[in-house]
């Protein structure tokens, strides 16, 4: 979810680019269980070869307060931590960051 709203990642590619380097099975299953959780839905742009992107639902930008306080904690008590976020945060989500 951090990557969908704060840095604006949409594709399977995308995410696998992240520098937690998350293997392609648990991935898959990551994004099937936040679909399933109505958090994300899959939206097709491609039809052959098949290719989708993920966007977060209503209920999935909900999460942003919840994420910008675990992000404040992080910046808190984590030594190292950036004091503000990155330059690539989704221009809605720091709208929603601000609030």
């Amino acid at each position: 979810m951090r990557d969908l709203l704060f840095y604006d990642k949409r594709r399977f590619a995308d995410f696998l680019a992240s520098p937690e380097g998350i293997a392609t099975n648990i991935l898959t299953d990551r994004l099937q269980r936040l679909e399933r959780c109505g958090l994300v839905e899959r939206h097709r742009y491609l039809e052959k070869p098949s290719r989708e992107d993920y966007r977060p639902t209503t209920r999935g930008w909900e999460l942003v307060p919840v994420l910008r306080e675990l992000i404040r904690w992080g910046q808190r008590h984590v030594p190292g931590t950036a004091k503000r976020p990155p330059a690539t945060v989704s221009p809605r989500a720091l709208r929603l960051m601000r609030d």
